[in-house]
């Protein structure tokens, strides 16, 4: 890319998706040390401490659900899942680092509707099919439907001023 001179460090990093002070620095470490220079330098931070295997067995071990593990309740927690992944690997994460795990197995955060456990199914069908219509309200009961004084429906009831450029001053 930098060999031809056809485009800009701007354009570069725009085509790749990253900043222009990455590709200012690869741009001098070109100039200086030609394509070797350039050679990636291996990976960025720690090297995961769970093979791909293995997550691949703790996917299978969530999937099963938290009551298969012997929780009370049917909710994943990252202190649970932190657990399950130290029974299912013998490899022991912090609860608070267990959601980027989750992040790369693509599970995402669900939480359970709220409903009292009184909930009356039949009750809540005949209020909405009898009791619903009569409160809610309608559009046509309120009058013009607009608070604005420059639209035509306002609720002072004056038509707006007309469209097109004020009287007296030139076009801008």
């Amino acid at each position: 890319m930098f060999a031809t001179g056809r485009e800009t460090q701007g354009a570069i990093a725009r085509r790749l998706g990253v900043s222009r002070q990455s590709v200012m620095r690869w741009y001098q470490a070109w100039r200086s040390g030609g394509r070797e220079a350039l050679r990636a330098a291996g990976r960025a931070g720690r090297k995961p401490r769970l093979a791909p295997e293995q997550l691949t067995r703790v996917d299978t071990a969530l999937r099963e659900g938290p009551r298969a593990h012997g929780f009370s309740t049917g909710l994943w927690t990252l202190p649970r899942v932190a657990l399950v992944i130290k029974r299912v690997t013998g490899v022991k994460y912090h609860p608070g680092h267990v959601w980027r795990l989750l992040g790369a197995l693509d599970w995402t955060l669900q939480r359970p509707a709220k409903r009292a456990k009184e909930r009356n199914e039949t009750a809540i069908r005949h209020w909405v099919t009898t009791r619903w219509p009569a409160v809610k309200k309608t559009l046509g009961v309120a009058g013009p439907g607009s608070s604005s004084k420059t639209r035509a429906a306002s609720r002072s009831g004056r038509p707006s001023a007309a469209h097109g450029p004020r009287a007296g001053r030139p076009p801008s």
